[in-house]
């Protein structure tokens, strides 16, 4: 005679493990310390009641990140340096300086001597020249437009009647 035997699926109804121990264990998404705000903060629970409560609580945020970055975000990879730095750690003995990559801005000190760069400030290029020295900047041509506008028509009023 076969004895009649409960389906798994019956058996495991109401369970919250469905024999997978501890009930965090078979998520699939890490530690990541439980559900809603719970697990975040400095050492566990330190210093969230108080973060909730306050008045200026949008100024604070709560704990955490804000915010995404995708890897496609543009990061300003700009080189620039200040006049008080080249005149700091960077002046040599007959005076040049070579920053060819770099655009100089203007605080801090002009100095006698002259510095190559990719460019530089209106404001630098005072300093260095009311120092007596001098920024040497590479020529550039002239920009050439691809497009022109088209000069606007005008219509005269008395050519109609």
């Amino acid at each position: 005679m076969k004895v009649h035997k409960r389906p798994k699926n019956s058996r495991i109804r109401g369970a919250r493990t469905v024999g997978w121990g501890f009930r965090q264990k078979h998520k699939g998404h890490g530690n990541k310390g439980g559900f809603g705000k719970a697990g975040t903060g400095k050492r566990g629970d330190h210093d969230k009641q108080r973060a909730l409560e306050s008045d200026d609580r949008k100024k604070k945020r709560y704990f955490g990140k804000q915010g995404m970055t995708s890897k496609g975000t543009a990061r300003d990879n700009r080189k620039r340096i200040n006049l008080y730095d080249i005149k700091d750690n960077m002046i040599t003995k007959n005076g040049k300086v070579d920053l060819a990559k770099y655009k100089i801005l203007g605080s801090g000190d002009g100095f006698k001597g002259e510095i190559v760069a990719r460019a530089a400030s209106k404001l630098a290029i005072e300093k260095m020249e009311s120092a007596g020295g001098k920024i040497v900047l590479p020529v550039r041509k002239e920009e050439v437009k691809q497009y022109k506008k088209a000069p606007k028509k005008t219509r005269n009023v008395e050519d109609k009647e």
